[in-house]
């Protein structure tokens, strides 16, 4: 399809680039030469414009950039919980501006937004190669983190007055929300200030993200809560191992998890509702597995069943978001477990159920190798964007190319499973569960690999 087919998006500069760059290179990327790239009909639904076919504006260094390298000083913050590769990403945009462009002055925020605000009293820290030489080798982030939400004209006037050219902003959709009101505010004080994000979630929820860094680490290690849960289920009669794995809204680590570990005989996640009671309902289908196995594994996405939730949580009064605005979650596998223990005791069957929780152990590890080399790219385009003025932006990796997308095409929506596709059958496929765990009328039993 031509590039005039396609839908166009466009990334916002602060003005003209006349200054030669600093890059020894022999090939740069050139704005009007635009990635054009189909998204399948499968995932497309998924995506918030109509159509299937986008041209991407490419990442990589420009010939010509905007900002004088010897008088830009930068800003990092990193924002949310935490997930692996952030300290990597760090690493990769100060070499790089240090390095490349010979930049005199990167500024590390502490704790999130918190750190512009002068109330709070967080220092700054200055960020040089010697300081993020060995950072990589660590998990969580060395800037700190912070959730809920600052004043955005308090942030803007931190900028100025810190006289802050670049800020690259670490974070998932609630921080890249906070970016894009902290660019419209610059946009109203007319100040030259690029606003570049990375996205961070180890949920990968992020909208034309094919993958989040930190994603591929967290899946491995949820691997191993995995067979220890196999273990246990393996260990008693009638024995059945739970993991509790992240996913608010989307259970992407859990059912990536559960196709890479072959013994899950149930996923439960949010975007795929499920009944307790019933002939047809989660509990009744778990007994049929138990009877005929032996024993079962569960994986439980966080966000899974809240609708079962919901009036428990109504009645003791809960808060209904929390400081960054995300909805409050009730203890889906808690109560999961207390009706498993009923529902077996009425039915006069004995069993042994072991829980797994290792959801701050998955998030607070270093990367692994292929995160590590994801976070590099991703550092080094955020500076070759932010160099070339760009801003109000994204920095993405789409079917394996860097792409910058522009901030508000990005927080439309959160991405989510699509249980219509070939991806959740093989999921269905390799667990052996029903395709609904409510309405028979509805469900057909899949033939999976049992374990």
């Amino acid at each position: 399809m031509s590039s005039s087919q396609a839908i166009a998006t466009e990334i916002d500069v602060l003005g003209p680039a006349r200054i030669p760059s600093p890059l020894p290179m022999q090939k740069f990327v050139n704005d009007q030469d635009k990635l054009i790239m189909h998204i399948s009909p499968e995932t497309a639904e998924d995506f918030p414009l109509e159509g299937e076919t986008y041209d991407f504006e490419e990442a990589g260094p420009r010939e010509k950039i905007y900002f004088d390298p010897r008088k830009t000083k930068c800003a990092v913050v990193t924002c949310g919980g935490l997930c692996p590769g952030t300290n990597d990403v760090i690493r990769a945009i100060v070499m790089e501006a240090h390095f490349q462009y010979s930049m005199p002055s990167t500024l590390g925020i502490r704790f999130g937004l918190q750190g512009f605000i002068p109330e709070f009293g967080h220092d700054i820290m200055e960020l040089t190669p010697e300081s993020v030489a060995r950072s990589h080798e660590f998990g969580g982030t060395i800037l700190g983190s912070s959730r809920g939400h600052q004043r955005v004209d308090e942030i803007v006037e931190a900028l100025d007055r810190m006289n802050i050219s670049i800020l690259f902003l670490i974070g998932g959709d609630g921080t890249m929300k906070a970016a894009s009101s902290i660019n419209e505010q610059i946009k109203k004080r007319n100040l030259k200030i690029s606003i570049v994000c990375i996205p961070k979630t180890i949920d990968n929820d992020i909208h034309f993200v094919s993958k989040s860094f930190g994603f591929d680490t967290a899946v491995a290690k949820a691997t191993e809560a995995i067979r220890c849960a196999h273990t246990e289920a393996m260990g008693a009669p009638y024995g059945i191992g739970m993991v509790k794995l992240m996913g608010r809204q989307a259970g992407f680590i859990a059912v990536e998890a559960t196709l890479a570990m072959r013994d899950v005989n149930f996923v439960l996640v949010p975007e795929a509702p499920f009944c307790l009671e019933g002939p047809d309902g989660f509990l009744n289908s778990l007994k049929e597995r138990v009877m005929r196995r032996g024993h079962a594994v569960v994986v439980v996405a966080e966000g899974a069943g809240q609708e079962l939730c919901r009036w428990e949580r109504q009645q003791n009064g809960q808060q209904e978001v929390d400081l960054s605005g995300n909805p409050i979650l009730e203890d889906i596998t808690g109560l999961l477990q207390r009706k498993i223990k009923e529902y077996f005791l009425a039915e006069g069957v004995e069993i042994t159920l072991k829980f797994i929780d290792p959801s701050y152990i998955i998030r607070s590890v270093p990367a692994n190798s292929g995160d590590r080399v994801y976070c590099g790219f991703l550092g080094q385009h955020a500076v070759h964007a932010a160099m070339a003025g760009k801003t109000d932006l994204v920095v993405s990796r789409l079917n394996d190319r860097y792409v910058y997308l522009p901030l508000d095409l990005v927080t439309r929506k959160r991405r989510t499973l699509n249980i219509n596709s070939n991806y959740w059958r093989a999921v269905l496929a390799s667990t052996g569960q029903p395709v609904n765990l409510c309405s028979k009328s509805n469900s057909v039993q899949m033939e999976g690999l049992e374990t």
